[in-house]
């Protein structure tokens, strides 16, 4: 592929999702302003969407808003969760490249030099991955490869191992995100459907700056079910193989038992026989309705349209009346939804 070199961005907007991180949004602020503060050409915006946190992030947000022009933020009426909160902050950004990352400082601002680098380059997205995970827990770690090789073996699209939020996607990237109508959102799924130019580039994981992390191991496996319903048909389509197995198996053992009466008079104790077979078959319907329910769960969440979050507050926006796609905002107004054009009801 021809190289596509490019300058600077006009306008790059960061997008931190905050969930329960007042402790660190100060420190943030300060050093992504440092490390953007070495392309004086360059303007930026900082977009905060708050996923209903219960302690002082929001008012931390608007004292920040107070010192720099450049923060703006969103609260939502209660938690929707981070894919949510990440939709809106790419619909609510305005720059020619925006940079996705985490709010407690382990996504190290430092790494953003190199994602522009690379735009100018000319790749559309730039995917930041973990060289490794060694400070998270064990079974975390263990539950994560696992997660990813098991994704990659049964999903429509690839993601790479280690790869996070924590991207820079160009325009162009973005309004194809935003264009996407689903409302159940699993971001690292939704980025490599989109496909585009893409390349990878490593850091080193960061402690926290302050806070804990609200990510559980019940949370990840919810986050896994979640994703591998987005992106794979494989769970559905291998109950009809399970069926065709469990068919052939029972046909094969019928005539074993026909033939064993007829040629060798040897009679088959029959409940203990039918029991084992009913109680395995019922355990295996059950799971294949568990699994059929999940995805008529999906269908139901996208059949209701429901937005995918609603706006309490904000600061720093300018009143949106050139948008086309709106969301209700909790106190009248209007703020960006994830409702393209033509589908808004």
């Amino acid at each position: 592929m021809p190289s596509l070199s490019r300058g600077l961005p006009r306008l790059v907007s960061v997008v931190v999702p905050v969930y329960n991180e007042a402790a660190c949004l100060e420190a943030l602020h300060d050093r992504l302003s440092a490390v953007l503060d070495r392309y004086p050409g360059m303007q930026r915006e900082f977009v905060f969407v708050d996923d209903g946190s219960r302690d002082a992030s929001f008012d931390t947000l608007i004292e920040l808003g107070r010192r720099d022009p450049s923060v703006k933020a969103l609260r939502f009426a209660r938690n929707f969760g981070k894919e949510s909160a990440m939709a809106a902050g790419l619909r609510a950004a305005v720059g020619d490249v925006v940079v996705l990352m985490d709010s407690d400082l382990q996504h190290p601002p430092e790494v953003i030099p190199e994602m522009i680098e690379r735009w100018q380059q000319g790749v559309q997205m730039v995917i930041a991955v973990r060289r490794s995970r060694q400070t998270d827990p064990l079974a975390r770690r263990l539950f994560t490869r696992g997660f990813y090789h098991f994704f990659q073996a049964l999903s429509e699209v690839d993601i790479p191992e280690g790869a996070g939020d924590f991207r820079l996607f160009d325009r162009r990237v973005v309004d194809a995100i935003n264009a996407l109508p689903e409302r159940n959102r699993f971001m690292k799924g939704i980025t490599s459907w989109v496909g585009f130019r893409q390349e990878e580039i490593e850091f080193e994981v960061a402690e926290r700056a302050g806070g804990v992390s609200s990510f559980n191991m019940l949370g990840l496996l919810r986050y896994a079910i979640d994703g591998l319903s987005s992106f794979s048909m494989v769970p559905l389509r291998v109950w009809s193989f399970i069926g065709v197995v469990l068919a052939l198996l029972s046909g094969v053992y019928g005539l074993y038992l026909v033939g064993e009466a007829l040629f060798l008079g040897v009679r088959t104790p029959g409940f203990p026989t039918i029991m084992v077979s009913m109680l395995f078959v019922s355990g295996v319907q059950l799971i294949s309705l568990g699994v059929i329910g999940e995805y008529v769960g999906r269908i139901f969440t996208e059949v209701k349209r429901r937005p995918l979050y609603l706006v309490a507050d904000e600061v720093g926006f300018a009143p949106p009346a050139s948008l086309s796609a709106t969301s209700t905002h909790a106190n009248g107004r209007h703020v960006p939804s994830l409702v393209p054009d033509g589908l808004a009801s």
